[in-house]
């Protein structure tokens, strides 16, 4: 099967666990049914997927990754020892983990083709990533607090593992507890990075955007908190500074 044939396996397949959308038409447009295979995937809630659906949708992602272009930590340079600055698709980095903001249920985020990064990595590296997170959170047992980190496989991602952490949300003035809880995420993620003998991590931007904590002032306490961090003698080597906006990057440039 080709790309597009995949696409409408999978489309179909999605359609017919829902029976209220068993009828609907499939787009003909290559982007549209991109689109709607993604809203699928984007409500679809925590279950097991038969054999042939992971196996399709698995190489159906590496695939969809692979053309976007994969780019290697190991192609990157350093803007200090062990950190680096890069812009772009998060989902696309190859290195032992990326960190995702996630929100306190973390099994993603369920808005169809919602342009939050916890949309992204749970729809490029598939079905599979919600299972895996609900399991966790079933044997958890309540919400994830705030600072706090997990740890799953990437599935379909082309690194490792996924680090998830809740960042906090600003709703007016950033307090001290505010800035304390977001330093928690950056730590917190590192040392489970460290318990899980992995060498090189990529941060996004924890907090801001949909959190709404100013950009520079998340990024002075990452950078700060990092680097506290890489004093300490662990596995962990190599941190990435992820950014996708303009601003970020020349925010991290200035402090790198």
């Amino acid at each position: 099967m080709n790309q597009s044939e995949k696409r409408l396996f999978l489309i179909q397949s999605l359609l017919k666990e829902r029976p209220e959308y068993r009828d609907m038409d499939i787009p003909a447009r290559p982007e549209s049914q991109r689109q709607l295979l993604r809203g699928l995937m984007n409500i679809r809630a925590p279950q097991n997927a038969d054999e042939d659906f992971l196996k399709m949708q698995d190489a159906y992602l590496q695939a969809e990754t692979s053309a976007k272009g994969v780019t290697n930590i190991a192609d990157l340079t350093p803007m200090q020892p062990g950190l680096y600055l890069w812009q772009g698709d998060i989902t696309t980095l190859k290195c032992d983990a990326i960190v995702n903001a996630a929100n306190s249920g973390m099994t993603g985020c369920y808005i169809p083709n919602h342009r939050c990064i916890d949309n992204a990595i749970h729809t490029f590296a598939g079905v599979e990533l919600r299972l895996a997170c609900e399991e966790l959170m079933e044997q958890q047992g309540y919400p994830e607090p705030t600072g706090r980190a997990k740890i799953t496989p990437a599935f379909n991602l082309p690194c490792k593992y996924v680090l998830h952490t809740v960042g906090p949300i600003i709703d007016g003035r950033v307090t001290k507890k505010d800035k304390e809880l977001l330093a928690s995420c950056y730590h917190s993620c590192l040392k489970l990075a460290a318990e899980n003998n992995l060498e090189s991590v990529a941060f996004c931007c924890i907090s801001t955007g949909e959190f709404h904590f100013p950009n520079d002032l998340a990024a002075e306490i990452a950078v700060a908190t990092v680097k506290e961090f890489l004093k300490k003698q662990t596995s962990v080597k190599k941190v990435i500074f992820n950014v996708f906006k303009d601003l970020d990057k020349a925010i991290y440039e200035k402090l790198l």
